[in-house]
């Protein structure tokens, strides 16, 4: 069982540090019982959690299956300085009222992974707050200007001229305090957290914690396009949030390659099953779509259920295959004359009007089915079908 355990445990990690730690720990329970934490955190600076953040949470899941208990740390103290890692420029700083507000957004929608019952959500503002001057000028010590420059990021800022402020010095000082705090076992995170992760294993040693914590890091989940990892601002992204015709329409988008990067990092099938299904796809057994289609399923189900996914996939067939309309548009009243890339942002199909032209002159964008041209056209009094691409869909009444 040890040993089906840590397959489970490793299963699509980039790197894992102090693997025999996490062995030792997994074996102490299913000898007595023992239970052990794993840390994760997440700085609260947006408003939803999309699939790329799942990866993280599905790994949560597989360590609670097997003893461990999850330290869900909301940065809320740490969100107020921002992350520097891959940036090249400061962040900005978010007011308290929007990190209050987005950490309530989380703990919403992480427990449609995680067992509620088996997680701890913690909030580093407890213990940073109270540490103080004192308490942060004696953190600052334990660490030397020169290493923290040994840093990609920094030393690439540095190296420009760019500014880097105290504060991002400080942050994965603070990040890695907080493991001192919790006496964390294991921490994972992302292999771009990689400096971040490793702080708490030096601190733990600096303030004689007394263990060292392990760390096990997952790669960075890819978007849509496939090449840039999933990102909001880069709209390659499926939310946990979105509709279930969303969710299921936009795993079905993504290539053949990239499903089983999918199927490894977030479906809840075993390595020996998944190893069957590539089999059964490589000798023609079974049709890479319907493989797709039911990794689309398995998504769908997990952030709402069985029926409203299969209510998803029937859409999706009717509306795609069929060349029907959706059942349920959202519907927008406009005023006469409005710019059709205008109208476009307004109901949501497209994220600005520079990319509604782009769209339009690939040939991307329809008004009741018909594909248009004219980038520069303004609607007329009317009721009109818009759609960009195949999946989003509006109704317009323009007045």
């Amino acid at each position: 069982m040890v040993q089906k355990a840590l397959e489970e445990i490793s299963r699509g990690t980039a790197e894992v540090i102090d693997m025999e730690r996490i062995e030792k720990l997994v074996s102490k329970y299913y000898d007595d019982g023992s239970t052990y934490t794993v840390k994760a955190g997440f700085d609260p600076t947006g408003a939803d959690l999309h699939l790329g953040h799942t990866v993280l949470l599905q790994k949560l899941r597989a360590f609670q299956n097997h003893g461990g208990r999850v330290q869900l740390l909301i940065g809320d103290f740490t969100a107020t300085i921002g992350d520097p890692t891959g940036k090249s420029v400061t962040r900005k700083v978010l007011d308290r009222d929007t990190i209050l507000a987005n950490a309530k957004t989380y703990q919403d929608q992480v427990f449609n992974i995680l067992d509620e019952s088996k997680t701890e959500v913690v909030f580093n503002s407890t213990w940073l707050e109270a540490l103080g001057s004192a308490g942060m000028v004696a953190l600052t010590t334990t660490f030397n200007v020169a290493r923290m420059l040994e840093r990609d990021d920094f030393d690439k800022r540095y190296k420009a001229e760019q500014s880097i402020s105290i504060s991002e010095f400080i942050y994965p000082l603070l990040q890695g305090y907080d493991s001192v705090e919790l006496k964390s076992d294991i921490e994972i995170g992302g292999t771009d957290q990689k400096f971040n992760l490793l702080m708490g294993r030096h601190l733990q040693r600096a303030y004689n914690v007394g263990k060292e914590q392990a760390v096990l890091m997952m790669p960075i989940l890819e978007g849509l396009d496939g090449v840039q990892k999933m990102s909001k601002s880069l709209n390659n992204y499926i939310g946990i949030t979105e509709e279930p015709k969303d969710i299921y329409g936009k795993v079905l988008s993504i290539s053949d390659e990239l499903m089983w990067r999918y199927y490894e990092l977030l479906s809840e099938k075993s390595l020996s099953e998944l190893a069957q299904l590539k089999e059964d796809v490589k000798t023609r057994t079974v049709h890479p779509k319907v493989a797709k289609e039911n990794l689309a399923l398995e998504l769908t189900t997990r952030f709402y259920n069985e029926e409203l996914a299969k209510l998803a996939k029937e859409e999706f067939n009717s509306v795609f295959k069929a060349n029907k309309l959706p059942v349920d548009m959202e519907e927008f009243e406009m005023t006469e004359g409005v710019w059709i890339c205008q109208a476009l942002l307004d109901a949501g199909l497209e994220t600005s009007t520079s990319q509604g032209r782009r769209d339009i002159k690939q040939n991307a964008v329809s008004i009741n089915q018909k594909k248009i041209s004219d980038e520069k056209l303004n609607l007329s009094a009317g009721e009109y079908i818009l759609q960009v691409g195949k999946r989003r869909f509006a109704k317009v009444k323009v007045k």
